[in-house]
């Protein structure tokens, strides 16, 4: 899936996508979707495709502040992330 075609990405297609192998992240990716997906622009949407090509473990910590991408993008991107889980939980 490129963010070329996101026109054509169903919200189904997303939810599947963002379904990881942990339950943080799914708590985190579905979270994200349901709340602050529909506020990207095209550019920000592809950063967020790129964010799923990353591995759990490595993905995970990038999403906790923990690690930090060598892409810009991919950080502001994880700050939206994280800004959003809190403000769910909070």
């Amino acid at each position: 899936m490129s963010a070329e075609g996101d026109s054509e990405v169903t919200l189904a297609e997303l939810q599947w996508r963002c379904r990881r192998g942990m339950l943080e992240l799914d708590v985190f990716l579905q979270r994200f979707l349901q709340q602050g997906y529909g506020q990207l622009d095209a550019a920000q949407r592809a950063s967020f495709f790129e964010l799923l090509d990353y591995p759990d473990q490595e993905l995970l910590e990038l999403l906790l502040g923990q690690i930090h991408a060598l892409d810009p993008a991919h950080n502001a991107l994880a700050e939206r992330i994280r800004a959003s889980a809190r403000d769910a939980a909070g």
